[in-house]
């Protein structure tokens, strides 16, 4: 590991720190008594109070300094003079360990009194501080110069994501986005408990991947020697739940599918699935409706937010549409009664691509997806999905080639899922193996597996049940107004980070000269190097040996450009 220089100057500290009889890591209960917050809210002037955070900005003046604390709930001015803390003859504590062994980020312990300096700042009048915890690595602190333009923000992507520790000190607004999806929890939490309803838990490992069309993670178990998969939806265990006898239990599950990532797909995500015996697709339908009024309010204070350009409004009721009419509304095109054939024509014909492993389902799917889900920005319910896109949900009462399903879509994506249940036995067999038929097809969202426990479980009997899911990553990423499920996860997927290479400083001279020039002469190149004959042959040679430059040959000679 190459350390930079602010590194090795950070760990020499921290012999001197332990040479003076300071261990930089104390193992000893640090009697915290105030955060900043609270010591705002409560100011009393003289008040004696117990902080402790990281040491985030310094303005030393001579024999007394004014520094930034920051802890888990903000930032709070301290000022420390060399006489309040040194009582003695012996001012080691102050000029020695504040002022040249401390460092920005470190943590450290303060007990001092409240008190408001000249210009009106609430202030801690630092009496003595212990160091808790010493930084060896520099926060990638922005800093603002004279004219108020921020330099060395800590706002590129990659960087933020692998370091979200960072992230979270540097950008105290990124913060606020965990705190609100927390909320988020809470209050869906309280909103099904106080309807009656029961949190339960189902298995991560599971021996079907099934309840959802995805592709799943496969482990192996040892001791069984079997195949295990990683829960792709938690569905079929909370029914099997119902048919045991509860009338209401719901989770939030992580689920992990093995396909691709972008801006709105992690392979780990967090979905909230709910079940509720004796309900239908309509009771779901308000139900849900106020559930995510309630929601907003609870993490925003207000029904309405701000997605992009776009302000939505939580508040019930939502408008609802069929599928059928969406799809008629949007391209003029009718499926209702239409054969397969009939919709795979009208779907190349809507300038779709399609291809012979698509059923019905799929097709109608296409058609929706590329044509009317990005119309719908205010929360609007689509109902009554074709039979072929549900194989879990209960055929439509008034039309059987339909089934009691809605998605809720908001600024074209959708947020939440639900259905009738489909508890006839008999009829979810034979959906099972329609799905079977489409996968030996090549149809790879249809499910290649048929769970005969769950449909033991249906001919023991489930009464009529609604049940519905909620994407939970997604619906945060409305409620705090961010386009990347990234933003929302502490630790989203990342490609795995590329080693630095450990090159000599010669060729990085080099290198910095090419970024600088992005094409010189070999000549011209090595002139600017200044290095010997010997030097250079051996440092061109690292950079092309490691990727990093090309030597080109061209009519007008020889170039060197990054790779």
């Amino acid at each position: 590991m190459q350390l930079s220089e602010q590194e090795l100057v950070r760990r020499e500290k921290l012999v001197k720190l332990r040479d003076l009889g300071i261990n930089p890591y104390p193992a000893d209960l640090y009697p915290v008594s105030d955060t900043s917050k609270q010591v705002k809210e409560r100011y009393e002037e003289g008040k004696k109070v117990v902080l402790a955070g990281r040491l985030m900005s310094r303005r030393i003046q001579g024999n007394a300094s004014f520094a930034e604390l920051q802890d888990s709930e903000g930032r709070i001015q301290l000022y420390f003079n060399r006489d309040e803390i040194c009582k003695g003859d012996d001012k080691t504590k102050y000029n020695d360990v504040y002022k040249k062994l401390l460092d920005i980020g470190d943590f450290v312990g303060i007990e001092g009194e409240l008190f408001t300096t000249k210009v009106g700042e609430k202030s801690v009048r630092v009496n003595d501080f212990s160091l808790l915890s010493k930084a060896l690595k520099p926060l990638p602190l922005p800093r603002t110069d004279a004219d108020g333009v921020v330099h060395d923000a800590f706002t590129d992507p990659e960087q933020r994501y692998r370091q979200r520790y960072a992230d979270l000190v540097v950008n105290p607004q990124v913060k606020e986005v965990f705190v609100k999806r927390t909320k988020l929890f809470n209050a869906m939490r309280s909103f099904f408990n106080n309807a009656g309803y029961f949190e339960v838990e189902t298995p991560v490992l599971q021996p079907i991947p099934g309840g959802a069309a995805a592709r799943p993670f496969i482990t192996h178990h040892n001791a069984l020697d079997i195949p295990l998969y990683m829960r792709i939806a938690n569905e079929l265990y909370l029914k099997r739940l119902i048919v045991g006898g509860f009338d209401g239990v719901y989770e939030f599950s992580k689920n992990f599918r093995n396909e691709g990532m972008d801006r709105t797909h992690n392979p780990e995500f967090t979905a909230m699935e709910i079940y509720v015996a004796y309900k239908d697709y309509n009771w779901m339908m308000d139900f849900c409706e106020r559930l995510l009024e309630h929601c907003a309010i609870a993490v925003n204070g207000s029904t309405k937010v701000t997605f992009g350009e776009h302000e939505i409004d939580f508040k019930a009721p939502y408008a609802r549409v069929t599928m059928a009419d969406s799809i008629k509304h949007f391209t003029g095109f009718d499926i209702t009664g239409k054969t397969e054939d009939e919709i795979r024509e009208a779907a190349k014909n809507l300038g779709i691509e399609v291809d012979n492993t698509m059923g019905k389902g799929k097709l109608i799917d296409e058609i929706f997806g590329e044509k009317c889900e990005g119309n719908y920005i205010q929360p609007t319910y689509i109902t009554d999905y074709p039979k072929e896109m549900s194989p879990l949900c209960k055929e439509h009462r008034e039309n059987p080639e339909l089934t009691e399903r809605f998605e809720l879509m908001v600024c074209g994506k959708e947020i939440a899922n639900a259905y009738s249940e489909l508890n006839d036995p008999i009829d979810q067999r034979e959906r099972f193996e329609h799905q079977l038929k489409l996968a030996a097809k090549g149809d790879d969202e249809a499910t290649e597996f048929i769970d005969h426990d769950f449909l033991r479980a249906l001919e023991y009997g489930m009464p009529p049940t609604s049940g519905m899911g909620i994407g939970m990553d997604r619906l945060i990423m409305f409620l705090t107004n961010n386009q990347s499920i990234q933003e929302v996860l502490f630790f989203p997927q990342m490609r795995p980070e590329k080693k630095p290479l450990a090159i000599s400083e010669d060729a990085k001279a080099i290198f910095e000269i090419l970024k600088k020039a992005e094409k010189l002469t070999l000549n011209d190149l090595k002139i600017q190097s200044g290095l010997s004959n010997k030097k250079w042959d051996k440092t061109i040679k690292e950079l092309t040996k490691n990727n990093l430059a090309k030597v080109i040959k061209a009519d007008e000679g020889l170039f060197v450009e990054i790779v």
